[in-house]
């Protein structure tokens, strides 16, 4: 009896043994399903790589493709296979020949006998601890018969099972019919999809049908393919990731903005800033993330909208040295490619800097860069709900951004989270005294009281300056107030 230092085969997919709870329960059958292109031959490939790189004997039998053609797909992840045996399953001469096929007997019937017996000589002299079967759609083909093609993998699974070998068939579902014989006979079952959406590149994800005897991780899980193999994103649950800490409350740069919002954000809270296009809200969120850092935390923003250089010259120009903070380690900045990123990827980047640099803060600039990645809003607004509570559970402050449709009147927002955020501040353009200005005002908190007033703010190289409350107007929100004071508290010109 073969032994092993862990009851589970470890995949060697980074992610994927999360989802399985473990890996693969040793000497049992698999079946690893999905369309041509899905990534079933690269997780198979890393499969026996990692059983190799343990010690132990794998084996390939490949049904559908050349020995030449596996070898140079490993080299392309930069693998060379070594430690693992490769077993090209082809037809034997005599059945490709006509003039020997035997008459009386379909030749179908032949090579699917002579096909399980090679399979089986293959195992015997290897004594491998885990096999890949690729692909159970060529036995299929030779069974003709769902009672005969059920008879030949019980018949497989059942020789495997006695040699206690961890085995991964795989299936690249071409039937013209759909056929869950495997499935029954599977111990587990994890089916691989590709998705592809109207523009940019193709969206991959798995989910893990059948597992018997095991919890696993249900649902569908985003994944690539990538040089190096494929990497796995399990689907975030943040009832899973919860830590006790202090809820202080955080300051920001501006002594006028800390009073509006009632002293501060409390720490573990969420923030949305709502507003039309230049409005000024990446630039609130900076202050925030400046204040962070002179605490000495850190901070991460990701920006879906914005060329990076630009957002750095930018904030320079308004007093905020963004470039010396990522130099310095205290604030990471990733552009994201909404197109380019799935929902799931996007989740453990923002993960990744919680829990391996330890950030305090993080700004998503903007959610309307975010939604774009989704398929539809309500996954948008399930994929917000659990990355806010995962980051308000691990003790960080989150600032969100949208930028509403319109610049003055009624605004539309794309898509509305401000019932997710703790903290939703306001700001809007309005026209007094022959000039654009801007307002703002915080109409929701959660965690404490804050001022119902509205008060006018500037943007210069001073950062954010705001304005004592507009008492003398009406209208200020819909952007067109009605003056009834007997003098407006406006702000006066920066002097220079």
């Amino acid at each position: 009896m073969k032994t092993h230092s862990t009851e589970q085969a470890l995949s060697g997919v980074d992610g994927f043994d999360d989802i399985l709870s473990g890996g693969l329960t040793r000497g049992r059958v698999f079946l690893l399903e999905g369309s041509p292109g899905t990534g079933k031959t690269t997780i198979a490939m890393q499969f026996l790589i990692e059983g190799a790189r343990h010690g132990e004997r794998c084996l390939y039998i490949t049904l559908s493709e050349t020995e030449d053609e596996m070898r140079d797909s490993a080299a392309s992840h930069g693998w060379t296979l070594e430690g693992v045996d490769l077993f090209e399953l082809v037809p034997p001469e005599s059945l490709l020949d006509e003039q020997q096929r035997q008459s009386l007997l379909y030749s179908s019937d032949l090579e699917l006998g002579e096909t399980t017996r090679r399979i089986f000589e293959a195992f015997e002299r290897i004594r491998p601890d885990r096999v890949v079967l690729d692909s159970l759609s060529e036995i299929r083909l030779l069974a003709q018969s769902s009672l005969r093609y059920r008879r030949q993998i019980l018949a497989l699974k059942h020789f495997f099972s006695k040699q206690n070998a961890t085995v991964l068939m795989l299936d690249d579902l071409t039937a013209e019919v759909s056929d869950k014989t495997v499935h029954s006979v599977a111990h587990g079952v994890i089916r691989l999809e590709e998705l592809s959406p109207g523009y940019g590149p193709e969206r991959r994800r798995l989910r893990v049908i059948k597992y018997r005897g095991r919890h696993f991780r249900g649902g569908f899980h985003d994944f690539v393919i990538a040089q190096g193999g494929v990497r796995v994103f399990p689907r975030l649950v943040s009832a899973e990731h919860k830590t006790s800490f202090r809820r202080d409350m955080l300051k920001s740069d501006s002594g006028e903005l800390d009073a509006l919002l009632g002293g501060g954000i409390e720490r573990g809270s969420s923030v949305l800033v709502l507003g039309p296009a230049g409005t000024g809200k990446s630039l609130l969120a900076l202050t925030f993330v400046t204040a962070a850092v002179a605490r000495g935390e850190k901070a991460a923003m990701f920006v879906f909208d914005e060329e990076l250089s630009l957002l750095f010259d930018r904030a320079l120009g308004l007093g905020i040295d963004m470039r010396s903070m990522v130099e310095s380690g205290d604030l990471i900045v990733e552009q994201v490619d909404a197109a380019e990123l799935s929902p799931g990827e996007f989740s453990q980047r923002v993960r990744n800097c919680v829990e391996r640099h330890g950030v305090m803060t993080v700004v998503l600039d903007s959610l309307n860069g975010y939604q774009s990645a989704m398929p539809e809003e309500n996954a948008l607004v399930l994929h917000m709900h659990e990355l806010l509570q995962y980051l308000n559970r691990q003790g960080a402050t989150t600032f969100l951004t949208v930028a509403q449709h319109g610049l003055v009147g009624d605004m539309k927002t794309p898509v509305d989270v401000t019932y997710l955020a703790d903290t939703v501040i306001l700001l809007r353009y309005f026209e007094a005294l022959g000039r654009v200005r801007r307002a703002m005002s915080i109409i929701k908190k959660r965690t404490g009281s804050h001022e119902d007033t509205i008060r006018e703010f500037r943007i210069g190289s001073y950062g954010i300056r705001l304005g004592e409350p507009l008492v003398g107007f009406q209208g200020v929100l819909r952007g067109v107030p009605h003056f009834v004071g007997s003098a407006p508290a406006l702000l006066e010109d920066d002097k220079a």
